[in-house]
């Protein structure tokens, strides 16, 4: 005789392997690199695998792939053919992005000056130059020859790693500088009052107690010396745009999943997950 339904046992075999909540969010996350080689070895850089594990956890994420050196302009017009596919693939009215480095800026000029102030709910920037990056200096402080084996370098790679696309590594070094940045790009980049931004910046190296990655140690030295803590790249003071939200203690290269033995003990998609969080929380 078959057992009445009330005597059999609930199968519980994958009780003991929770999975992680969804994140609901309104609307899609599209995630912007910055300015260099690492940001366009892989489609999306290193941001492509924290695309991929907000996936996981339900949030429509994309992580789209611009010319890794070359003017925010030239970068932008890029920019623009990418998120018309997010548009088109997810029917959605607005997006989220999220900008690490030079994409910060790409976004703050997409949103002032391109007219994407009505298709962007909010900006969150991670280790973003929004008063310049002294290293550009260091950058064009060297001597001639020493500059131009770096920009011809630096424009093959680029041109490498997107093909059909140009590089102008010189100019794109040449607007990230202090002073262009403060005394050209923000006058002309204001924020929009409908758009919503947050921000965050990194640190280690020296002032810290976390390790630098050893590419970016001359970087960080230099930078300490003028702008305090910093990222190697980026320091906090730079970093501060809109609503900031603290410190992450890790390196330029390690906040986007480059990593080195010595790191901290920076998780990048449990970060990228506490920035989902908060854009649900915030109705975003």
């Amino acid at each position: 005789m078959a057992r009445s339904d009330s005597s059999l046992k609930p199968f519980k075999a994958f009780d003991s392997f929770p999975l992680p909540p969804i994140i609901r969010v309104r609307y899609p996350v599209v995630m912007m690199h910055g300015l260099g080689a690492v940001a366009g070895i892989r489609r999306g850089g290193h941001l492509r695998d924290a695309a991929a594990f907000l996936r996981t956890r339900g949030v429509w994420s994309y992580a789209p792939n611009v010319s890794p050196y070359n003017t925010v302009e030239s970068r932008c017009a890029i920019w623009l053919d990418r998120l018309s596919h997010v548009f088109e693939e997810t029917g959605a009215d607005k997006v989220n992005l999220v900008a690490h480095s030079m994409g910060g800026l790409d976004a703050r000029h997409l949103i002032a000056s391109m007219g994407l102030h009505s298709r962007v709910a909010s900006l969150t920037t991670i280790a973003t130059p929004h008063r310049g990056s002294a290293p550009a200096n260091f950058i064009l402080e060297q001597p001639d020859r020493v500059r131009k084996l770096i920009t011809d370098f630096a424009n093959w790679i680029g041109t490498q790693i997107a093909p059909g696309s140009d590089a102008d590594f010189k100019q794109a070094v040449i607007e990230l500088t202090p002073d262009n940045i403060v005394n050209t790009f923000n006058p002309a980049t204001p924020d929009h009052p409908d758009v919503k931004y947050w921000s965050y910046g990194g640190m280690a190296g020296r002032g810290t107690d976390w390790a630098v990655n050893p590419f970016l140690r001359i970087f960080n030295g230099y930078l300490y010396e003028r702008e305090g803590p910093n990222d190697g790249m980026v320091s906090v003071q730079s970093s501060r745009w809109g609503e900031y939200l603290g410190d992450i203690q890790a390196d330029h290269a390690q906040q986007v999943g480059f990593t080195f033995p010595g790191s901290s003990s920076f998780e990048q998609t449990a970060f990228f997950a506490s920035v989902a969080e908060r854009l649900s929380r915030s109705g975003f």
